[in-house]
Order: C-alpha cells, then structure tokens, then sequence
C-alpha cells in the first residue's frame, strides 16, 4: 500500500488517527519517527519556517510544490498538504495538482478565499462566490493523474456569511466530487457533530495553535466521529520555543555547557538523519569503483 492509499484508509476510518504539522523535511522525519501515520504541512507552518512571518498568502505554488516535495522524501508516511486558493483560476489549479502531485503529497485541500489567502484564524479574510471554487474542485479532480490522490475543498465561509452557508458550500463540494468537504472555524464539539450529520464524507478537526485554546479532548473527538485531527502548528511553536530558550541561555551564561541538556544527543541526530545509511551507500560505489579499476589494471 502506497502513501495515497494509506491515507485514503485513514480517512475512511473509524478510529481517529492524529497529524502532527511538519514546518520542513526535518521536523516531518521526527514525525515519522515517534510513530505517527500520516503528516499534515500547512502554509501557516510553511511560510512561518521559510519566510519568518505571518501566514498572508506570500509563498507562491513553486515555493510549496519544492518545501512538500522535501518533505515528503524524507519520510514514508503520507503528507497531506495546504494548496491555498489553488494559486489562481482553474489552468492555475491545473498546474497546482500536478507540481504537487509529483512531489509526493497524498493529498490536499484548496480554500475557497480571495487570493491571497490567509490563514483561517487570521482576521479579514474574504470568499469567492461559490460558482468559482467549484470549478476550481472540478478542474483539481480532473488534473490529478493518481486517481488516489485525495482532493478536498475547505470554506472559510463560516467566518463571513455564517455556519448555515459553510455547510452549504461543503455540501456543493461534495456534489462536485470532492473527498472531503471541511467547514473551516467549526471546532467545537457540537459545530462537528452538526458537520458530520449535514455534510457527506469524512471530517478533519483542526487543532492549531492560531486558533486559541478551545477544550477538544482526541477521545471526544473520536467519540463525535472524526476520523483525524491535525495540530499544524505543534512542531513550530515548539522549535522556535527551544531555539529561543537555548540561545538565550547560551548569551546569558557565556557558554554552551549550561544548554546540553537541552540539545538532541549527536548519535540520536545522526540516526535520525541517517548517517549510516549514507556512509554504507558511499562505501558500496566506492568499492565499485575500484574493482572496476582494478579488473581494467588486470586486462
């Protein structure tokens, strides 16, 4: 079973599988390392660690079609990834899915915003009429090649018109033949449950970090029937959280010995990025090589 596969078994699920946001091909290897599924990479995550700033739509789709495509060749599991507004009209979706469907994701989800787009929890955000982003779903649905790629469509439109019109426009998505259909800002227990009755498919909770603290615990999610939650933002709060502690430490003391306890040991970094691999990989070409020497010496 491949990576698209695999992610189409967990959101056809019923037990709640959870998705840890990766914000580089490094923090997505960790991921897969403690043992999660699946990864989630999200522009929040994405222009925060490439650009240092707010999520406001800067990147534009090389920029994501390159950061994915790292991060899914450092890991196995599937990535499932933020395709912003599909980055223009529908030759624009068109050219989206196949930059990111050759670059590894599982699967993604165009938002129904203005361009640019905007982080969901961000104040100002504006809609397109629902006419435009159902035919960017549909021009995403026939540009994929992998007919197991997983394309759904999100509405901010709960933030703008009201919860009665997301889920009117999720329920047009999934007439038009999306996987999913996800109602952004809906995250309370009951706005989910309301989702998962009104709206076909499957449902994603989205636990960030942009969203401010809001009482979901995974069991109550799983018990309304979420078949997967993401926390996109966990692994970036939580790296510049230690980065800063560390340096400001290293500064306060004069000295690298106060922060070591704080540091990955050097074996658990070198098995992490692989390093024997790597060397075992140069030993064998090397050695090669120089029998192919040797066999020509001996001729």
């Amino acid at each position: 079973m491949n990576a698209r596969e695999k992610f189409r078994a967990i959101m056809a699920g019923k037990r709640l599988v959870l998705m840890p946001g990766a914000y580089d091909a490094l923090s997505a290897r960790i991921t897969e390392a403690e043992g999660f599924e699946a990864i989630v990479a999200g522009g929040y995550a994405g222009i925060g660690s490439m650009l240092a700033q707010a999520d406001m739509g800067q990147c534009n789709m090389r920029d994501y079609a390159d950061h994915y495509g790292r991060i899914c060749a450092a890991v196995d599991i599937p990535v499932y990834v933020d395709a912003d507004t599909g980055f223009g009209g529908v030759n624009n979706v068109r050219q989206m899915v196949r930059a990111f469907e050759a670059a590894g994701v599982a699967g993604l989800f165009i938002s129904d915003q203005v361009f640019p787009n905007r982080c969901g929890y961000l104040p100002g955000k504006q809609i397109v009429p629902v006419e435009q982003m159902l035919a960017k779903v549909k021009a995403a649905l026939d540009a994929r090649s992998d007919g197991n790629l997983y394309i759904a469509a999100r509405t901010d439109a709960a933030g703008v018109e009201g919860v009665e019109a997301a889920i009117a426009r999720c329920q047009l998505f999934m007439e038009a033949g999306a996987d999913m259909a996800k109602p952004m800002g809906l995250d309370t227990i009951p706005e989910i449950k309301r989702a998962l009755r009104e709206i076909p498919g499957p449902h994603m909770a989205t636990l960030s970090q942009a969203a401010g603290p809001k009482k979901r615990s995974f069991k109550e999610l799983e018990d309304a029937g979420v078949c997967a939650a993401t926390f996109p933002s966990v692994a970036l709060f939580a790296a510049a959280k230690a980065v800063r502690e560390v340096l400001r430490r290293v500064k306060r003391d004069d000295s690298l010995a106060s922060c070591q306890e704080q540091l990955i040991p050097l074996e658990d970094y070198y098995e992490l990025v692989g390093l024997k691999s790597l060397l075992a990989r140069e030993e064998t070409y090397d050695r090669a090589a120089a029998a192919l020497v040797h066999k020509r010496a001996a001729e």
